[in-house]
């Protein structure tokens, strides 16, 4: 029998209730995630995409534990969440750490470094003094900065070195995931190849895994093992990264890449250009969420929700491509 996943989301679903009208007495529900499933496997990156407004940061939220779920279930190493006890819950909290879009935001100014990377030992582990030195010293290392810089505040480095700092506050009890939530987006582009080369050899070096989060999708394509597309709070496609980047098959993967830098040397598909909006998550679209901006739209897409089924190796929900044998993932069942 093959390992369970490090971690497992199955039917994940967060919903928003949006007070409106006179004194708040109408309640709308804004559909953030609806329904969404995926696994991230040991050692191996998850790249989650989309448009603003998609649901991938509300999905990250309910992974760290920010956000309780409306329904759907959340396994780590094949224990569901909802059944952890106490101590359980202490492990998967050392067990799962996050790095922020804003280094300039996530590190508190008024303390410095090393009691900023030393904090969740502090918490989580209380070791003596000497123990807590050696291992800032090693954690900084870890990330390719000089002990010094233990001795420094926040203000007295570069946006790239602050994030840094933030990777190695986040390794500091030894996680076994990390949510990296646009770890690269506020920073300099010369700066945010080093950081992204720094992350996938902390990957190779400690087996840790991570769900990727970015805008930037030659990022994606170049950090992820398996890229899921998301829009309206919806799973559209997943499959293996160089496949969903090179090869995509869902009408809003291939807008979104079309768009990116080239992925692929040999050359560069025309730019697809989306008309309209996204659509409200409080009023999403009957049938297919993506039909009012498709260009290949048919009846059946505004009446009939496409299921996410196996087309060509991945999942895909579309009807341009009719459900062959494959099976449906639950989030389609």
């Amino acid at each position: 029998m093959s390992p369970a996943p490090l971690l497992e989301a199955t039917r994940l679903t967060k919903h928003f209730a949006l007070r409106r009208g006179l004194l708040g007495r109408r309640t709308d529900i804004v559909r953030a995630v609806d329904s969404i499933s995926f696994t991230i496997e040991a050692g191996q990156t998850l790249g989650l995409v989309g448009e603003s407004g998609c649901g991938k940061t509300t999905t990250s939220r309910m992974i760290l534990r920010v956000e309780p779920p409306t329904s759907g279930d959340i396994r780590f190493e094949g224990a569901p969440l909802a059944a952890l006890d106490r101590e359980g819950l202490r492990h998967y909290r050392r067990s799962v750490q996050a790095v922020f879009q804003d280094p300039y935001a996530s590190l508190d100014p008024r303390m410095r470094v090393a009691a900023i990377v030393g904090e969740p030992l502090v918490i989580g582990q209380r070791p003596t003094g000497t123990e807590l030195r050696r291992r800032v010293r090693e954690l900084l290392d870890l990330v390719g900065l000089p002990e010094r810089a233990g001795r420094l505040f926040p203000h007295e480095f570069s946006g790239g070195q602050r994030q840094r700092i933030a990777i190695a506050r986040a390794l500091a009890l030894s996680p076994k995931l990390v949510v990296l939530d646009e770890p690269v987006s506020a920073l300099d582009v010369s700066i945010r190849a080093q950081i992204l080369n720094l992350l996938h050899d902390l990957q190779r070096r400690l087996g840790i895994s991570y769900l990727f989060i970015a805008h930037d999708l030659a990022a994606v394509a170049h950090m992820s093992h398996t890229i899921a597309v998301m829009y309206l709070g919806r799973i559209v496609e997943m499959g293996a990264a160089a496949e969903v980047a090179l090869r995509p098959k869902h009408p809003y993967t291939q807008a979104l890449f079309s768009a990116a830098l080239p992925l692929d040397p040999g050359g560069r598909s025309e730019e697809i250009i989306l008309s309209g909006e996204i659509p409200s998550p409080l009023t999403p679209p009957p049938g297919c969420r993506f039909h009012t901006r498709c260009s290949h739209v048919m009846d059946r897409c505004r009446r009939d929700e496409p299921p996410l089924h196996t087309e060509s190796g991945r999942l895909v929900a579309c009807h341009l491509y009719p459900q062959g044998e494959g099976m449906r993932t639950t989030a389609s069942r």
